[in-house]
């Protein structure tokens, strides 16, 4: 969830152009390493979704396994993917939709960990569909026909938000979607330049906490514990430097199951790399951290993702996923 891909341009200039991108880098690239540390830069966008790797971070996990870990915010796949190929980053976090997308390209990439999944409630899920507390949208099925915004046009957001409706019996083919940042939704909601928006927390909080109404866990709608993004590195990585990508994953796994059993934690930790206010922090809904790919969910992104043309080839998840 909300990670700018712009993923036509970009990653068709990534797959190109990559030797050229870390001609002045470390040749491996895999980080630097000194006295046995490997120094490792990860490229994370400052969202909920990776609050368990600056808490992790904070507790010790990445140094216990001889790893310095330093996270570098950038403003989606568009900056990550490119990033990671080239050893600028020698991990990075995205969405799954964006990760699929780079594959299709023959992008040479893996993920190594999970990265965030729906809560599997409905009604109470990090993501959503909202609407002004005053609209004629009740449901689902009644987003057809109207102008929804998203965060990133072809990507995650109206994959799920096409099923939603389809589930509800609407006709999502005519949905008009707009590309906006998450922040400017609430304000273009309230002017009425758009009918509805697919939001994700802090912004699903605050525009209910305003008067809005959610009419779609669009998360929960798509598929059961849907692992909405995950954590990836480059395949020279993975082949230069296996026991860092072993060390890594183990960390970020410590990192996640602690962070869904340390709520109050989290909450915290936010504090430390976004700008979501103290109240908001105690309010919004958090995701839920498992240590493992839903593997069939994301199949069925990928799915969806190729019916709706969001894909030019159906992904291949065996060369994507661990």
């Amino acid at each position: 969830m909300r990670r700018r891909l712009i993923a036509g341009l970009v990653l068709a200039l990534v797959a190109g152009t990559v030797a050229a991108c870390g001609s002045d880098k470390d040749s491996s690239g895999s980080g630097s390493s000194s006295g046995g540390v490997d120094k490792v830069k990860v490229g994370v966008i400052p969202i909920i979704d990776v609050a368990p790797i600056y808490l992790g971070q904070s507790k010790g996990f990445f140094k216990s396994r001889n790893i310095e870990l330093t996270m570098e915010a950038g403003q989606g796949g568009a900056a990550i993917v490119p990033g990671v190929v080239s050893g600028e980053f020698q991990f990075g976090f995205s969405n799954v939709t964006s990760l699929m997308i780079a594959q299709t390209k023959n992008v040479p990439i893996k993920a190594v960990a999970a990265g965030v999944a729906s809560t599997n409630v409905q009604a109470k899920d990090f993501g959503a569909v909202v609407v002004k507390g005053d609209s004629p949208i009740k449901s689902a099925k009644d987003l057809a026909g109207k102008k929804v915004s998203v965060n990133t046009l072809k990507n995650i957001g109206d994959t799920v938000t096409r099923e939603s409706v389809r589930k509800d019996g609407g006709d999502p083919s005519n949905i008009q979607f707009v590309e906006m940042p998450f922040p400017n939704m609430q304000a273009a909601l309230e002017k009425g330049d758009i009918d509805a928006a697919w939001v994700v927390e802090p912004q699903l909080s605050t525009i209910k906490a305003a008067g809005g109404r959610e009419v779609a866990s669009t998360f929960v709608d798509t598929a059961p514990n849907l692992t909405v993004a995950a954590y990836f590195t480059s395949q020279k990585l993975l082949t230069e430097n296996a026991d860092l990508a072993k060390r890594f994953t183990e960390a970020i796994n410590e990192s996640l199951t602690y962070a869904d059993s340390h709520p109050d934690e989290v909450r915290q930790v936010l504090a430390t790399y976004t700008k979501i206010d103290e109240k908001t922090r105690g309010t919004v809904i958090l995701p839920k951290w498992p240590i493992v790919i839903n593997k069939e969910s994301v199949q069925t992104l990928a799915d969806l993702g190729t019916k709706d043309g969001i894909f030019a080839s159906s992904p291949d998840l065996s060369k994507l996923l661990p």
